[in-house]
């Protein structure tokens, strides 16, 4: 089997990341210049071959508000979609999206995710009657889910018929880290820094450089070695 010089694997792939975008004839050139390589990771260096940076041809991004700053990725079957009166969904540079996660505005939210911050497959970001703010260099594992709304709950009618209801915005501060499956819920600042553990629900504000835990998530140190303060019970 003939092998094709690496130089013409790369210009075939420069070639078609020039003209590839999220819809589409870019569509077609995005899937021509992701031909031969792998899923996740392995196709992140595609972004850097453009200043639009890389969008799968599986990716439905239907969302009307989109805006993608430069160099973005945005990998297989992820999906941006917006609800009635939907705010805006901004990707800024160098924002990574990998596979199968969902971004949702709707009831006038929006979504601001800031440069260089990670949100591995399968998480959920829907923001509704309230924002969502995610700051730079943050890391999201995979499974995350984030909702700035809930639902009321009043007796005697369906849950699904009751209106929206929320506590104000999710804010995460810049270089965070979310372990797998965190949920984080309406009305909560995470902040900078701080590193919440793997499968906690975070319902309330988590100061910068702490580490949380639980359901609910509580403070139990700081990154620097500090232990969480414990109010005094001396008569």
């Amino acid at each position: 089997m003939k092998v094709i010089p690496g130089r013409l694997v790369s210009r075939w792939r420069h070639y078609w990341m020039r003209r590839a975008g999220y819809a589409g004839f870019g569509r077609f050139a995005a899937r021509l210049a992701a031909l031969g390589t792998a899923p996740y990771h392995a196709r992140l260096f595609l972004s850097s071959y453009s200043s639009r940076g890389f969008v799968s041809h599986t990716a439905a991004l239907g969302h009307p508000r989109l805006k993608l700053g430069q160099r973005v990725y945005i990998g297989d079957n992820v999906v941006a979609s917006a609800g009635p009166d939907a705010g805006e969904i901004e990707l800024r540079d160098r924002v990574q999206i990998y596979g199968d996660t969902f971004i949702h505005t709707g009831y006038g939210a929006r979504i601001m995710i800031d440069t260089d911050t990670h949100i591995q497959p399968g998480c959920h970001v829907t923001a509704c009657m309230a924002d969502i703010i995610i700051g730079k260099n943050v890391e999201i594992a995979p499974r995350c889910a984030f909702y700035s709304y809930d639902h009321a709950i009043s007796p005697g009618t369906l849950v699904m018929h009751q209106p929206l209801t929320t506590k104000g915005p999710i804010t995460i501060g810049d270089g965070a880290w979310l372990g797998h499956a965190a949920i984080v819920l309406s009305g909560v600042r995470i902040g900078a820094g701080a590193v919440i553990g793997a499968g906690s629900v975070v319902t309330r504000d988590v100061p910068d450089d702490g580490i949380a835990v639980g359901n609910p998530a509580r403070v139990v140190r700081f990154r620097d070695g500090r232990k969480r303060h414990e109010p005094s019970t001396g008569s």
